[in-house]
């Protein structure tokens, strides 16, 4: 079974919620099957479109954890690979490794968002959808992946649902 794609592009917010509503319910295409594609800040859900989880809050906890080991382990060995015992205090001085500990753990934190916004963003894109340049000047467009056998019965529900435009 093969399947494709297909782009609705629509006028109205309204009348594109209410076509990924009817295709779930007439087509039984699920959540996965739909994406809304908007140049609009709508808020989360206005389509009534899947909640995509994300893991982004892990990146910097790991980057900042690998920092502040980084911080720690080159100033002790600094410390310790040239030792200048100074009034008979001791050769490793915490007050002395604390700014670059706390530095090394903010970098690797920032580093590790960076990475994490990218990785999490899905960047870069490879392959190219379907895409309508309209849907920049405010339309939002419904891309549809379904089996080939659907293709005329989803083409059916977007056009009663009001859209403007299918690309295939």
């Amino acid at each position: 079974m093969a399947r494709g794609a297909l782009l609705g592009v629509f006028g109205d917010a309204n009348s594109a919620a209410d076509a990924g509503e009817a295709l779930r319910q007439e087509a039984k295409l699920s959540n996965e099957d739909l994406d809304f594609l908007t140049g609009a800040p709508y808020p989360e859900g206005a389509f009534g479109e899947r909640h995509i989880s994300h893991r982004l809050y892990i990146f910097p906890l790991v980057g900042a954890v690998i920092g502040m080991v980084t911080g720690i382990i080159l100033t002790s060995m600094t410390q310790m690979a040239y030792p200048i015992v100074t009034g008979g205090k001791p050769i490793l001085s915490l007050p002395a490794m604390a700014i670059p500990t706390y530095e090394g753990t903010l970098l690797g934190a920032i580093l590790f968002t960076i990475v994490g916004i990218i990785f999490e963003s899905r960047l870069p894109s490879l392959k190219l959808g379907l895409y309508d340049e309209r849907i920049t000047e405010g339309y939002i467009g419904l891309l549809v992946t379904c089996e080939e056998e659907q293709r005329k019965q989803v083409e059916q529900i977007l056009t009663q649902a009001g859209a403007e435009d299918i690309k295939r």
